[in-house]
């Protein structure tokens, strides 16, 4: 058994084409246990029909490319490549594209990181 698996899910600006929804999901994929991560393609012009949140997991969103806006309980932020958004589960959420949207979400159990940065690494 090796100590780690990887997997080529094409270029970015192509996931639309490759992945139902313009979503490659790494969760089953990579067999994540700790997260899922999504790499995400929306199209101009498209906006989520409905809102959600969630029961225990905070989701990070990173955008790569392209404008939009995500409402966050009623307000509405622009977001475009580099912004960073941490999204609490119980708020409220939807997306809209201005322009084709590349972004990578992260989702993870609120509260359960315990290390990180160096403080998880060791020299070897």
């Amino acid at each position: 058994m090796t100590n780690f698996k990887n997997l080529e899910i094409g270029r970015l600006d192509e996931i639309g084409k490759k992945y139902e929804n313009g979503k490659a999901f790494l969760h089953d994929a990579l067999g994540l246990t700790s997260s899922e991560i999504s790499v995400n393609l929306m199209p101009k012009g498209v906006k989520l029909p409905f809102n959600h949140k969630h029961k225990q997991n905070e989701e990070i969103y990173i955008f790569l490319k392209g404008e939009g806006t995500m409402t966050l309980d009623n307000e509405t932020i622009d977001v475009k490549e580099g912004t960073c958004i941490k999204v609490l589960p119980a708020a409220k959420r939807t997306m809209e594209a201005k322009t084709d949207l590349q972004y990578i979400c992260v989702q993870a159990k609120e509260g359960s990181l315990e290390q990180f940065g160096f403080g998880d690494g060791e020299l070897c």
